[in-house]
């Protein structure tokens, strides 16, 4: 029998993203945010609607992958990427976030603040994508979700300005339970990385009350 060897092809795929607002001069904030494991970028965009403003523009794109979420048909949902192929399904969705960032900022004829949000799955997501990008964000938040382990983020950072960096953690998640959050957050303080630690009552989501909380605090002005 012949050995079985892995080829690869390079090709165009399309990807999507939503927006809640539109670009134009009245933009001062953008956020860029990306959702968790079997989620769509469409419904994940709604968990904003509390930060709508007319300066405002909220950037949602989706993860390369969708798939059914249960058996051959009914709801959809999306992926980022799974350990098959992992650098590749990486290497294409950093290019994708690239591809997004610079489109919708082009389209902004002003300066802007740049917020850059990663829910779950989508926290590890954003964190390579920056750890490969040009962009400095002023905000970095990490929710229900921390820095992935192949992402050594000081290092990575040392010549380029840190951005605002928050961790949001809930009370009741599935996925991260408070003493294994407590921990996670140790190490961070250990490794010497500046960030702010916010707790809500609440599931794995994007909780409405504690989103608002943190936009007040991304957009306080330096005094």
């Amino acid at each position: 029998m012949d050995k079985i060897t892995q080829q690869q092809l390079t090709v165009s795929k399309t990807a999507r993203y939503f927006l809640l607002g539109e670009p134009s001069a009245e933009i001062r904030h953008v956020w860029f945010v990306c959702h968790g494991y079997g989620q769509l970028a469409s419904y994940f965009l709604k968990k904003f609607e509390p930060v709508a403003a007319a300066d405002t523009l909220v950037v949602a794109p989706e993860g390369l992958h969708r798939f059914y979420t249960d058996g051959f048909s009914g709801r959809i949902g999306a992926s980022w990427m799974t350990k098959e192929d992992r650098a590749d399904d990486i290497h294409d969705y950093i290019n994708m976030l690239e591809s997004v960032s610079q489109n919708v900022l082009a389209a902004i004829p002003q300066p802007v603040k740049i917020h850059v949000l990663g829910f779950s799955q989508g926290a590890a997501t954003v964190v390579r994508w920056l750890a490969n990008s040009e962009l400095v964000p002023d905000s970095l938040t990490l929710w229900c979700s921390f820095f992935p382990p192949d992402v050594d983020w000081l290092a990575e950072r040392k010549n380029n300005k840190q951005p605002d960096t928050h961790i949001v953690l809930a009370s009741d998640d599935v996925f991260i339970k408070p003493e294994e959050g407590e921990k996670q957050l140790q190490l961070l303080y250990q490794s010497g990385l500046r960030f702010t630690a916010h707790r809500f009552d609440g599931k794995h989501t994007v909780d409405a009350v504690m989103l608002k909380k943190l936009a007040a605090v991304l957009y306080e002005e330096p005094e």
